[in-house]
């Protein structure tokens, strides 16, 4: 913090004029009345809600600092550069953002600031002097509040990194106004690692060439590929690729990366998301269970800071540690190019000089009691890293994230020739290939394919999903047919199919939109086989389906389920071999009645010219809805329903109850674990039985009543099977 007279600071403001300090009422209420109620940024949005911030600010072409005010500024700068810990030499611009001014209860929610520029390392706010009381300015300081406040007579001026979380408490009397400026790092010297990295680099090659065995089991883990060393700072992915390092960060990355190469290693820096899963009891629990005493969470500072929000988490007690995890999702490649990634690694695989658990967490969400798990508070932070790991190991380790870096250097090998080093390159990846972009399908079915080997083409194709596949692939996949045979290609997707993790939703979607034009493609570059392949193994996917749901007793779900499957299956039917056609139209023969909720929308949803599957689905369609139509109508007083329950005692009744013509009523004593069975198969059947407890006596009285919407359901599927046998006789000749 620097406190300068408020003197020195000459200002005017368009359509104010000159700005007099300190600042009081009247020319507070001046500068409203040219500002605009302030804005905030979440994510990639530009937010107003005065819940989280309530100001008025003025922008930064509305504001003109006299020439008197560098000297002083470029002084307090200095001193910043010491103060943030930045290195020697290190150089600090300060860009002026807005003017703000608060109110009377006006206040900003803890947040972080966003890094406008690629140079931009941190804020600067300078409190105008003023009279006003509340307002406090309150920085988080790696999990420690540190509170400032505005002056009378002074300028007060706080500098901060951009990631660290502050808020502005409410005023409680009178105006606060301040000036923001983004601090720009400019030039920033090369950082000299000092004497700690033979020592460093000594730590590295003992842990390349130390055995790692498994926290639980004792398994050998062998040599680590990697070490992330984790920085006490957040960045954005601008403010990595531009190497711009804050405070000890910028020494160690240096230390750390200067003992990498000298130990034959490669180093990245990269963004890592933590998630820390904690045992915890909150304040409220502790205090309802005797356990916390009031007079511990008094605050040591003036009644005047016991203001808003603190920004120390003391909300909660922190016991043991459950879970964490420590995902790595962006990095800068050795070679200068930044890189999406995905790597979750392992506690052997980190190190750091601050934990985690000290500093201030970008979200939290406590679960309260979870059984067996206790009370738990998920915690998430946001660190940069620097990751190293042996140049021998390079392939592997960068592979391992899950990059298409990969996929990329194994062709470079392809293209120069080296057959043998991109098959060992490739059948390096087996271990940990697993979860995979989709969006690498073609560089990994061109790489699998100029492999011309078996075994190793499936390492490189075994995390993907018939799913991924799409119809400009199909040169690719005709290409992998043909250097190893449509049946080791088929034996492929089966692999596929038995470990698929797509939804089901997502699975129909891409039946629907893609199965057609990929087998289609497919054909076109003469690999039938395969595109007759994909069709058969929708097909067993989606019988499985059908069998499902058409036996399903609850009408209305049976019908809307059987529904969604109408659409697929329709286009599986367009792709057809005959063979596959007619064991479709066989499949679709046997249910029975219910089965036509399906089919009546597959004829409709089908765009091709009749296949003979087609028309066979169609005559045997047209059969059953005919008898259906011809049935007698129900009488007026038959009330029976046919139904089978489970076989118990319970089910037996309701189903003698359910089955009789002319018993509507029925009042059934019945204990609570006996009701709560008679409801379930009632809701679960969706039978026209209205059920309610008359809750007098003991045991408590089940009251049954049928109801209208036996006939009216019966009158509704008459009525549509006969406009579906209308369309059908005008459609299927």
């Amino acid at each position: 913090m620097v406190q300068l007279p408020g003197d020195v600071l000459e200002l005017e403001v368009t359509g104010v004029g000159p700005v007099e300090t300190p600042i009081r009422a009247a020319q507070a209420k001046r500068l409203i009345g040219v500002a605009r109620p302030a804005r905030f940024g979440r994510g990639a949005e530009t937010l107003s809600d005065a819940s989280v911030r309530d100001t008025w600010e003025l922008t930064a072409d509305q504001v003109r600092l006299g020439p008197g005010w560098r000297g002083h500024l470029d002084a307090a700068l200095e001193h910043f550069c010491d103060e943030l810990g930045l290195p020697a030499g290190a150089r600090l611009t300060a860009e002026l953002h807005s003017m703000l001014v608060y109110g009377k209860g006006q206040f900003f929610l803890p947040h972080q600031d966003s890094e406008k520029r690629d140079e931009m390392v941190g804020s600067l706010v300078v409190m105008l002097p003023s009279v006003h009381t509340g307002g406090e300015l309150v920085v988080d300081d790696g999990g420690h509040a540190q509170i400032y406040r505005g002056s009378r007579d002074d300028a007060v001026l706080v500098a901060f990194y951009a990631d660290r979380r502050h808020e502005v408490r409410p005023v409680r009397s009178g105006y606060r106004v301040t000036l923001t400026f983004n601090l720009l790092l400019t030039s920033p010297p090369a950082t000299s690692p000092g004497g700690q990295v033979a020592e460093a680099s000594r730590y590295l090659t003992e842990h390349f060439t130390s055995r790692v065995f498994s926290r639980y089991g004792g398994r050998d883990l062998g040599e680590p590929t990697r070490l992330a060393f984790l920085l006490d700072h957040e960045y954005t992915t601008k403010g990595l690729a531009a190497g711009r390092l804050k405070g000890a960060d910028a020494e160690r990355a240096a230390t750390l990366r200067a003992a990498a190469e000298q130990a034959g290693c490669e180093s990245v820096l990269a963004l890592a998301e933590i998630k820390e899963t904690w045992d915890a009891l909150s304040t409220e629990d502790l205090r309802h269970h005797g356990w916390y005493d009031d007079e511990d969470d008094e605050d040591d500072e003036d009644d005047e800071d016991d203001d808003g929000p603190d920004l120390d988490d003391d909300d909660y007690e922190l016991n043991e540690l459950i879970d964490d995890e420590i995902v790595l999702g962006w990095w800068v490649g050795p070679d200068g190019k930044p890189e999406t990634i995905r790597l979750a690694l392992h506690d052997h695989e980190v190190c750091a000089v601050t934990q985690t658990n000290s500093l201030t967490p970008y979200e939290t969400e406590y679960e309260g009691y979870m059984g067996n798990y206790g009370n738990t508070l998920d915690r998430w932070y946001r660190r940069a890293a620097v990751v190293v790991w042996p140049k021998e190991k390079a392939f592997a380790a960068r592979a391992e994230a899950g990059s298409a870096w990969a996929l990329r250097t194994i062709l470079d090998r392809l293209d120069a020739g080296d057959l043998d080093g991109a098959r060992a390159d490739a059948a390096s990846l087996e271990p940990f290939w697993l979860d995979v972009d989709p969006a690498l399908v073609a560089p990994a079915l061109e790489v699998a394919a100029r492999l011309r080997d078996a075994r190793v083409a499936g390492v490189v194709m075994a995390p993907f999903r018939m799913q991924m596949l799409r119809p400009d692939h199909a040169p690719l996949v005709a290409a992998l047919a043909r250097a190893y045979g449509e049946p080791w290609l088929l034996d492929l997707i089966d692999r596929w199919e038995s470990s698929n993790r797509f939804t089901g939703l997502d699975r129909l979607r891409w039946v629907t939109e893609a199965l057609v034009p990929l087998c289609q493609a497919l054909g076109e570059h003469e690999a039938d086989a395969v595109a007759a392949g994909c069709a058969d193994r929708v097909w067993r996917w989606l019988s499985s389906r059908i069998d499902v749901w058409v036996g399903h007793d609850h009408p209305d779900r049976r019908r809307a389920s059987l529904g969604e499957l109408a659409v697929p299956l329709a286009r599986v039917l367009e792709v057809a071999s005959d063979e596959l056609g007619a064991t479709i139209a066989d499949a679709l023969r046997a249910p029975g009645d219910n089965v036509d909720d399906l089919v009546v929308p597959v004829l409709r949803a089908h765009r091709a010219p009749p296949t003979p599957a087609l028309v066979a689905i169609a005559h045997d369609c047209r059969s059953r809805l005919s008898r259906l139509v011809d049935r007698p109508a129900r009488a007026d007083d038959d009330w029976s329903i046919a139904w089978t329950g489970c076989g118990c005692a319970v089910c037996d009744r309701l189903a003698a109850f359910l089955s009789s013509r002319s018993d509507r009523n029925h009042e059934w004593p019945l204990a609570k674990p006996g009701r709560q069975h008679v409801h379930q198969q009632i809701d679960t059947a969706g039978l026209p039985v209205r059920h309610i407890t008359r809750r007098h006596g003991r045991p408590y009285t089940l009251l049954l009543t049928k109801t209208e919407d036996l006939f009216r359901r019966e009158d509704d599927v008459r009525r549509r099977a006969r406009k579906d046998l209308d369309w059908l006789s005008s459609r299927f000749e």
